[in-house]
């Protein structure tokens, strides 16, 4: 099989995380036989620095020649003094709009080997945490008009629109149903129906869509309960299906309680079936080139591509069985390594997983 991948390493530890990914592409490659062709292109700060603006109109013509898209992670204080329109965040916003990437998808696992990270109590890690969170990408309130600035009688104001239309909600409803019938066939819709009348269609319209999944259980949870839930106990929830502005905080609260951000993975996904896939964790500019970055979670974004993008389920599963294998060997990045246990390297975790998938059984 012939694939072509755009490679966008974007900014701070995100070259150096992809690239331990291209490690486990290239590994897949000797293994199944498989020619991945990757093409890289700019985001971000660096594509600031080099363009002028966060998103080139050549990273887009590469996006959409491609079949899936892997970034590394976008921003750092460089361009914190910068306008809006030169932020590396508008580069991330831009390019999930322009590629209609409308659906997020978060997992939020805990490995077996790394239970003792959470920060949850030992008996609520016991009940387990393997959730996915299923965000609304490119509507609702940071998207919605008008927004903007005024000045009223000397004071200073500003306003965001928080919209959504029918259709919106129920193509992101079909996705979490969709995932729920390949997990525990559970559905929680999160929302503020009490009091945002956008939650109230919200939650008409899930219940619409549900209909048409009698096999998944649907239940709806405000979003400020859901929060608590999260950290009380995570094991109840299956699918938490949000719009934009709540799966954003949703999402990081899912991924703090498993212990690191470093392993966290996810997809966004548009209507064409392109894809781009990013570790959770940010650009991390205070370690960036000094080798110490956990490349993990960039590594289980592959994954996450191979199986959403590509259709490759047996090469996807080789990735992931890679990367437990080497937790299970005892080897742990910097971000979880315990005191007296010696960190390695980002680059030494890639080959250990690249190494791994090479020596894999196959599935």
């Amino acid at each position: 099989m012939q694939s072509r991948i755009c490679v966008l390493p974007g900014d701070g530890i995100g070259r150096e995380v992809t690239e331990q990914a291209e490690k486990a592409l290239g590994a897949l490659q000797d293994r199944f036989g498989h020619s991945f062709d990757l093409e890289h292109g700019l985001i971000g700060g660096a594509a600031i620095d080099e363009t002028g603006g966060p998103l080139p109109e050549r990273t887009l013509q590469v996006c959409r020649g491609s079949d899936a898209v892997l970034m590394g992670a976008v921003g750092g204080p460089s361009w914190d003094g910068e306008p809006w329109e030169k932020r590396p965040e508008k580069g991330l916003l831009d390019i999930r709009k322009e590629l209609g990437l409308f659906a997020n998808l978060r997992p939020a696992v805990i490995f077996r080997e790394l239970a003792g990270a959470s920060l949850l109590r030992p008996d609520i890690v016991e009940g387990g945490i393997d959730l996915l969170v299923v965000r609304e990408l490119t509507g609702g309130v940071y998207f919605g008009e008008p927004k903007g600035r005024e000045e009223v009688d000397g004071s200073r104001a500003a306003y965001n629109t928080m919209r959504y239309s029918e259709e919106e909600i129920a193509r992101i409803a079909r996705v979490a149903f969709d995932s729920a019938r390949k997990r525990g066939g559970r559905v929680c819709s999160v929302d503020k129906a009490n009091v945002l009348v956008v939650s109230e269609l919200w939650r008409e319209v899930v219940r619409e869509v549900a209909a048409e999944y009698p096999d998944v259980e649907l239940s709806h949870m405000y979003v400020d309960n859901a929060a608590m839930q999260l950290v009380r106990d995570p094991s109840q929830f299956d699918v938490i299906l949000t719009s934009n502005l709540f799966g954003d905080i949703l999402s990081d609260e899912a991924a703090s309680i498993t212990g690191s951000i470093g392993l966290l993975p996810s997809a966004s996904l548009s209507a064409s079936g392109l894809g781009l896939f990013e570790p959770v964790h940010g650009s991390a500019p205070d370690i960036a080139g000094r080798d110490l970055a956990n490349p993990l979670a960039a590594i289980l974004s592959l994954a996450m591509l191979l199986r959403y993008s590509l259709g490759l389920e047996r090469e996807a599963l080789s990735v992931e069985g890679a990367v437990a294998a080497v937790l299970e060997q005892g080897y742990r990045p910097g971000d979880l390594a315990r005191e007296g246990e010696a960190a390695v390297a980002c680059s030494r975790m890639g080959d250990l997983v690249a190494a791994g998938i090479r020596e894999s059984v196959s599935q």
